[in-house]
């Protein structure tokens, strides 16, 4: 009995010190700021960032640096990934979490390709299963990966005001899937309702689905009529490229997202 209650008390002092190195490298990567190179090539890449308030840069750094530290990207299709394209991405990433306690829990890898890539999309009817190739430029996985096209990701990067951004849409996604589910309603913030959500989110999808529908001219993406965890996507997409335009055409999902993560973007210059 002494052994076994040894052993236990051994084990349980392990544990206890491998979470609690942990936290302190999770804390010190999150205090960390990035190098003069690193800061140079996420600006480049990532020209939104020049907007971005200056009490929130040092925020986004350490979570770029814990992103980096975290996340593994593989090169698909023969592609050489570079630090500029971890930096873009992940700069991207971090942007969408940099004030909230949000954060990509269960993602590990990001697979890249150079370009568009194929993706096979299977449809249930009753007992028959029928699959098709589809051309995607990102996919998003639940508890990951995301995989993305470069050179889909690096364009929505460098134009920050189309309100496209396929980096943006697709960690919108993981932070949809959060809940265990990706489904339009993510984890939502201490000052949020489910309830006020809810108004928001589904009026405005169905004003959205109708005027799609009709052919009618939409600030956000009408790929957000496809479901209510793309009109989520697309929102975010158009939330933080052309915010002034969202909060004219849909001020309560401008509300809502802006709650959620603890930012204005209408107000950055």
């Amino acid at each position: 009995m002494l052994i076994f209650l040894t052993l236990v008390a051994v084990i349980a002092a392990g544990l206890t010190l491998f979470f609690w190195s942990k936290r302190q490298a999770r804390h010190a990567l999150l205090a960390a700021p990035l190098t003069d190179g690193q800061r140079h090539l996420v600006d480049a890449q990532v020209p939104i960032l020049r907007k971005l308030p200056r009490g929130l840069r040092a925020k986004l750094e350490g979570k770029i640096n814990l992103f980096l530290d975290q996340v593994e990207f593989i090169g698909c299709d023969g592609l050489d990934v570079t630090e500029d394209m971890q930096l873009s991405i992940a700069a991207q990433a971090c942007l969408l979490v940099v004030n909230t306690e949000l954060w990509y829990d269960n993602l590990t890898t990001i697979l890249i390709y150079p370009s568009a890539f194929k993706s096979r999309q299977s449809r249930h009817s009753g007992y028959v299963v029928t699959e098709k190739e589809i051309v995607r430029t990102g996919e998003s996985w639940n508890r990951g990966p995301v995989i993305l096209s470069w050179a889909h990701s690096q364009r929505g990067a460098m134009n920050d005001h189309d309100g496209q951004n396929v980096v943006f849409h697709e960690f919108a996604h993981q932070i949809d899937d959060l809940t265990g589910s990706a489904n339009g309603v993510p984890l939502l913030s201490d000052d949020q309702s489910f309830s006020e959500w809810e108004a928001a989110f589904l009026t405005a999808y169905d004003t959205h689905v109708r005027a799609v529908e009709s052919g009618q001219p939409t600030v956000i993406d009408p790929y957000g009529a496809e479901g209510h965890e793309e009109f989520f996507a697309v929102s975010v997409e158009v939330f933080f490229e052309r915010p002034k335009a969202l909060r004219r055409s849909d001020p309560e999902v401008y509300k809502q997202l802006s709650k959620l993560f603890h930012l204005d973007p209408s107000q950055w210059h």
